[in-house]
């Protein structure tokens, strides 16, 4: 992943100046994503990584994580956050470590952050959960038990913040899997933990529905570069949430007010 050379910290009375840089400074959004679904509410400790002009992420899941379908390993989206970050956040130095593999469980990916957050001391944990439990049909209480256990481990951590982020949107999968009771328990896992719900589902359907990416109505011949454009799309979400979160915890935090 592509590193940018460190700078020295910056003041905190730059940080909303920082936030507010020019929209130019960033690619044009792929996907236009409905503002409710980028509200995520502060982070207090993104903020903080920010005014001191580094930023560490760990992102953590199943197979997407991995940029399954993708057509090169750099094409993920959280290659591609790391990416759209740095564009957006010059001044930071924005790293985004990933880990995770095909099949992996809540229970698999907490021992990952466990592991993770000591050697890599990440400002910010990303976990993408619930994939592996609604496809192979497994007990919905013992990945919110999971979830609820993690969350709380973290929540005791005051300089991390976490993220969760849900399913993919997949008529298929909707078809033929029923997604509401999982999709339910990360929502009551979010807000019972206070970690933000990065709404994936949800966004998904909304580019779907209105056709501005959707892998499953493309032929095959199209369906890699489709995979690849809809990692850039929640690239560009995911980073506008973040940042939306950020200056949301310096307008609340009077320690990082200028």
């Amino acid at each position: 992943m592509r590193r940018l050379p460190a700078l020295p910290l910056l003041l905190l009375s730059m940080l909303l100046s920082l936030l507010g840089a020019p929209v130019a400074m960033a690619s044009a959004p792929v996907c236009p994503s409905p503002d409710e679904f980028l509200d995520s509410g502060p982070l207090p400790a993104v903020a903080g990584a920010i005014a001191h002009g580094r930023l560490r992420v760990l992102a953590v899941g199943s197979a997407s994580i991995l940029g399954l379908g993708t057509s090169r390993p750099d094409a993920a989206w959280p290659v591609r956050l790391e990416a759209t970050l740095a564009e957006r956040l010059p001044q930071v130095q924005v790293t985004v470590d990933v880990q995770g593999g095909r099949g992996l469980t809540a229970a698999d990916q907490l021992a990952m952050i466990r592991d993770s957050v000591l050697r890599a001391q990440p400002d910010l944990v990303i976990w993408q959960a619930a994939a592996t439990e609604a496809t192979r049909g497994l007990e919905v209480a013992e990945m919110a038990e999971t979830l609820s256990r993690g969350l709380s481990r973290l929540k005791a951590r005051p300089d991390i913040d976490s993220v969760l982020m849900d399913l993919q949107f997949s008529r298929f999968l909707r078809a033929n899997v029923n997604v509401w009771p999982y999709l339910e328990a990360l929502r009551y896992a979010s807000a019972a933990n206070g970690a933000p719900l990065f709404r994936r589902y949800d966004l998904m359907q909304a580019w779907a529905d209105a056709g501005t990416v959707d892998v499953e109505h493309v032929d095959r011949a199209h369906r890699t570069p489709e995979v690849d454009r809809l990692n850039e799309c929640l690239a560009q979400a995911m980073a506008s949430f973040l940042i939306d979160g950020a200056r949301d915890a310096d307008q609340n935090s009077p320690s990082i007010r200028p």
